[in-house]
């Protein structure tokens, strides 16, 4: 099994929290254990260096999440309102390829790694993990989260098309994806449920009668593995006649017996019991197929439609589903102006949110521009959802020259607290924003030194 071990060897090499203790404060002063539940009680914004954040979380006794969603530095080397530059001249690793890799990454798994750990102290056991991520470092990323949460929880490696036009700059293909991955803390108990209603289209079904639209389902099992010597109860005739479409688990005039088969030929089962044959008869349909052996009488369900159906998420989302990087910046700048490079667009936060219970706790630890606030804020006002949420940033100047520091904001916090402050306004007007920070402990006060006694001439002599 490849470890991060074989191309990044030094265990020892770790992204340490800042130097000298911190706490919890508010800006009305409430202190650690009071903060925290404070913080809790609503849309909250820790600021600081998100490693001491975490630990003070957790030492302080915060809730417990169910979802992080975090979109850390991709290690690019281009500047944006932060540097995302974690690359060293030196690597170490046994080969020429896999010191290539140490090069670009190792200072990036240093930095990452201990806050993944301090993230997953704070996610719930039914909770789950996803991170965007780009080309640059999905495989390391990966393996880190292999490392944390452990590779049986690792869940979907999700294609996420922000970018429907390619980049045509790039060399070769022009790219227009990047990555989500998702993993669960205990997949045993994750309550992560991926489907949608806005994936299911109508236009799917394109049978109707007096009842609704529909579509024919085979009721034979077409997986070979479930078969009369698998599933014997489920094996039995049903009776129909194709005219009519009319089905039974009773012989009636005018019909046929009907037992199922492959379409080789080799005998096969039903999916649904004799039972409930019986009792949802009006939900079948016998109609002729014409097999490898040439016609013959089948049996079909009528799947239907509901404005409520639900299916299962594919692995691919798609800029149609959740929005690109341009709609992104849009709506940003419809909100604060051109002030953070490359966001995340609001629809991919709230298909996220879609995924889980819709009173679940949410933790951002690379908060950015604040999309998760506003995705949540708005998902929340969709479905009546009591969603809480804590975003983490930290209290760094933008670089100079990027959008942040021309729009005038002394730290990228401030950029998230803005929008966090915004999206109440328009969502929640009567709700505030709970701020706190990392602050220094106070330096106990030193005690005077007590001159030393004087000394007898005598004393002195004897020493």
């Amino acid at each position: 099994m490849v470890t991060l071990a074989d191309w990044i060897p030094d265990p020892g090499l770790r992204a340490q929290a800042p130097s000298g203790a911190s706490r919890l404060v508010s800006a009305d002063g409430r202190q650690e254990q009071e903060v925290a539940g404070w913080l809790a009680g609503g849309p909250a914004l820790v600021t600081g260096d998100n490693l001491a954040v975490l630990g003070q979380l957790t030492e302080a006794g915060y809730p417990l999440v169910q979802l992080i969603y975090i979109d850390p530095p991709y290690n690019t080397g281009n500047t944006f309102a932060y540097e995302d530059n974690r690359r060293t001249s030196e690597g170490s690793a046994a080969t020429p390829q896999l010191r290539g890799l140490a090069r670009r990454h190792t200072e990036w798994v240093a930095m990452m790694r201990p806050r993944l750990v301090a993230g997953a102290r704070l996610l719930d056991r039914t909770g789950v993990i996803y991170a965007s991520i780009d080309h640059n470092s999905v495989h390391v990323l990966r393996l880190l989260l292999d490392e944390v949460f452990g590779p049986d929880n690792f869940i979907a490696e999700l294609s996420v098309s922000l970018n429907p036009k390619g980049r045509q700059l790039g060399a070769f293909f022009a790219t227009s994806h990047e990555y989500l991955l998702v993993y669960a803390k205990d997949i045993r108990h994750c309550t992560l449920h991926p489907s949608s209603t806005e994936d299911v289209r109508p236009s799917d079904f394109p049978h109707e009668d007096e009842h609704g639209r529909y579509r024919l389902l085979p009721l034979r099992n077409t997986n070979k593995k479930f078969n009369p010597s698998t599933s014997p109860t489920l094996h039995y005739p049903l009776y129909g006649n194709a005219g009519t479409g009319q089905v039974s688990h009773e012989h009636f005039e005018g019909s046929a017996t009907i037992t199922p088969v492959f379409g080789d030929g080799q005998p096969a089962v039903w999916r649904w019991s004799a039972a409930k044959v019986a009792a949802s008869r009006d939900q079948l349909q016998a109609r002729v197929v014409r097999g490898r052996r040439g016609p013959r009488v089948d049996v079909y369900q009528k799947d239907r439609w509901s404005p409520e159906r639900t299916k299962k998420m594919s692995s691919v989302w798609l800029s149609t589903q959740v929005g690109s990087t341009d709609s992104a910046v849009a709506e940003l700048k419809e909100e604060l102006g051109d002030v953070f490079e490359s966001p995340k667009p609001v629809r991919l936060l709230r298909r996220i949110l879609t995924t889980m219970p819709d009173d679940i706790r949410v933790l951002d630890f690379f908060a950015g521009s604040g999309t998760t606030a506003v995705a949540v804020e708005t998902q929340n006002a969709a479905d009546d959802g009591a969603r809480q949420y804590l975003l983490v940033e930290d209290v760094r100047a933008p670089l100079p020259g990027s959008k942040a520091a021309r729009g005038g904001y002394a730290r990228v916090c401030d950029v998230t607290a803005a929008r966090m402050r915004k999206s109440l306004q328009q969502h929640r007007p009567t709700e505030f924003l709970r701020v706190a920070e990392l602050a220094p402990l106070p330096r106990p006060a030193e005690e005077p030194i007590e001159p030393p006694a004087a000394t007898s001439k005598r004393n002195r002599r004897s020493m």
